[in-house]
């Protein structure tokens, strides 16, 4: 079965080497250990039960909590396999910010990375003109 843990944003690699040595040490029945670039704030573990799973994060540091249902290898998919987004930002366009610590705001593009699928934009209702870097699946576009 796959359990998914949810662990501190950014720590998701630290925590997957914690828990990868206490498998080897404790020999622990955990097959698998997942961290995806996708999934930002939680890891996912296939261990042979509930209990197991719960054993496996107890005293971890940065581990919050273990999701109360189990997950389907079907629901990994889309997580694992990296598919190029169609970008249609241009520079120069105002957008919105649909996710993160700048939702709701406005703001204007000034960069594209498409390697990386980000943007970076200037918050506009600010004083002063603020350079953020965001995914680019977290804008919406205002104005063509």
């Amino acid at each position: 079965m796959l359990y998914a843990f949810r662990v501190t944003s950014g720590q998701e690699n630290i925590v997957a080497d914690l828990l990868y040595e206490k498998v080897k040490k404790n020999k622990m029945p955990v097959k698998t250990i997942v961290v995806s670039p996708y999934l930002k704030g939680y890891l996912i573990a296939e261990a042979e039960n509930e209990v197991e799973a719960k054993r496996l994060i107890t005293n971890v540091p940065h581990v919050k909590s273990m999701l109360h249902r189990t997950m389907q290898i079907e629901d990994l998919k889309d997580m694992l396999e990296s598919k190029p987004q169609e970008i249609l930002l241009e520079v120069g366009q105002m957008i919105e910010i649909t996710s993160g610590p700048f939702k709701g705001e406005k703001a204007k593009v000034v960069k594209i990375q498409k390697e990386k699928e980000e943007v970076i934009v200037e918050l506009v209702e600010v004083a002063v003109p603020i350079p953020v870097t965001i995914k680019i699946n977290t804008v919406k576009v205002l104005q063509q």
